[in-house]
């Protein structure tokens, strides 16, 4: 745990447990930040395991928000992508046993525990010991929806199918969602393992036993579905996103730079040489941190995106991104520039970006949309493509890059360049329809944690109810 620090009086002692993994752990964290800024009293242990303390542990936090930490009974971080379902598997049975212990020995009783969905046992400890659970969905409310009514798939012959032949066909019957084609529900339906499959539906199943259900959406973006779950579950289900770390940005602004030098040598050089670009004239490149596309996809959207002629930000992280830059593009330049790691919600907000294209990740997706960035999307795995349908088809505030939603066929860079450059050319009717778009979301997002918006209403009842609930729970 941290050092030792005053806490206040009246603790109200609030446990949070994320999924391991950085998808999970940051919106985690995010809803933590803005539950500490909201009661002082509230004192929160946020708890990860020995090896992602480590990668965290000096991150800033708010003084009441503290880290607990278990030991490393799971696979470490570094190899996950490489096997995903004895990770997955592990997390659901070997972390129970050592939260017990961390929790029977803390100072202060807890009044509640927030803990991603994906971490099964959660719900059924929480009633065990009679501590009241609030089960974190960091994916979009409509994937919920889809995976707590498989049943339905099953029910109209859509599970199992192969999508080559039956992709096309419409799924109108997921209560709260727009009609999808079946090549858009998530790709764990169909191309990952049944043991995989078998664990997320049994994750979501359990939130029943769960006593309130938080979104990390926005209600306005997915009001449909998200009423459509309030009415079949008996306890309360808020949206209170988004859940990404605005209050990091507002007011913030990088200083302009004079020289490549001196960008280089500033720790925000990246900001630095966003400043000196046009309006709307970059295009911000990010392919996710867990899972990614073949090193010969990577070859043709590089290849592409230089070729475009467009000016961009590209994050290259892993070392065959980082060779096809060493030759004929520098960490930085008039058109270009080339990072290991950035402060995305911060780029994004730039002025100068005009686009983002990205993996439909669910929280770089809501990054997007709240700073109001048109996206090109390629989604790789899991709710990815679902958002891709999302952002496309029901906001239409993106274009595909992969036309054929989870097909492997290779996107060459000469399609790729010519719709980059396509994309970015801010005259066009097309383009300006979009950032149209993306800017009423931007506000929708704004409205949303402002003062008397659906997020922060959201945020307030649901901290004035645990804390009040606490009393009853602790008596008992």
């Amino acid at each position: 745990m941290d050092s030792a620090r005053t806490e206040p009086t009246n603790v109200c002692h609030v446990v949070a447990l994320p999924y391991p993994g950085r998808g999970h752990i940051n919106p985690m964290m995010s809803l933590c930040k803005l539950l500490a800024s909201r009661q002082p009293e509230i004192l929160i242990t946020f708890v990860v395991t020995e090896e992602w303390l480590g990668f965290i542990g000096s991150e800033p936090k708010p003084d009441n928000i503290r880290f607990g930490m278990i030991p490393n009974v799971i696979p470490s971080e570094l190899g996950r992508a490489k096997d995903f379902s004895g990770f997955l598997e592990a997390v659901s049975t070997k972390t129970e046993a050592p939260f017990e212990e961390f929790l029977d020995h803390v100072e202060y009783p807890v009044i509640a525990i927030v803990a991603d969905t994906y971490l099964v046992w959660v719900p059924g400890f929480g009633n065990r010991r009679n501590i009241p659970v609030a089960s974190l969905w960091t994916m979009s409310a409509s994937v919920f929806s889809i995976f707590y009514h498989f049943n339905l798939l099953e029910k109209n012959g859509h599970f199992p199918v192969e999508l080559v032949e039956r992709g096309h066909e419409i799924v109108d019957y997921i209560p709260g969602l727009p009609p999808t084609r079946l090549e858009n529900i998530p790709t764990i339906f169909h191309q990952t393992s049944k043991q995989n499959l078998h664990r997320a539906l049994e994750c979501v199943g359990e939130v029943s036993k769960a006593h309130y259900l938080l979104f990390t959406t926005v209600y306005e973006l997915e009001a449909q579905v998200i009423d459509t779950l309030h009415a079949e579950f008996p306890f309360p289900v808020y949206a209170i996103g988004p859940a990404i770390p605005y209050s990091q940005v507002l007011n913030q602004s990088a200083s302009a730079a004079s020289t490549t030098t001196s960008l280089i040598n500033s720790p925000n050089y990246y900001l630095q040489w966003l400043d000196s670009q046009p309006a709307d004239s970059v295009l911000y490149v990010s392919l996710g941190s867990f899972l990614s596309v073949s090193s010969t996809q990577i070859d043709e959207i590089v290849a592409g995106v230089r070729n475009s002629g467009v000016r961009f930000l590209f994050v290259a992280r892993g070392e065959h991104l980082t060779d096809l830059f060493k030759d004929g593009c520098g960490p930085c330049g008039d058109d270009q520039m080339v990072v290991p790691w950035c402060d995305q919600l911060r780029v994004l907000s730039h002025s100068s970006v005009g686009g983002f294209w990205t993996h439909c990740g669910f929280n770089s997706t809501l990054e997007a949309l709240y700073a109001g960035v048109p996206m090109l999307t390629f989604p790789i795995f899991w709710d990815q493509v679902p958002n891709s349908k999302q952002i496309v088809e029901d906001w239409k505030v993106g274009w595909r890059v992969k036309r054929e939603t989870g097909s492997d066929n290779l996107v060459s860079r000469e399609e790729i360049s010519k719709l980059v450059k396509r994309f970015m050319d801010s005259d066009t009717d097309d383009k300006k329809e979009m950032r149209k778009r993306a800017r009423e979301i931007q506000e929708f997002c704004q409205v949303a944690i402002s003062e008397g918006g659906s997020s922060e209403t959201n945020l307030e009842v649901f901290v004035n109810d645990i804390i009040s609930k606490s009393f009853s729970y602790k008596s008992t």
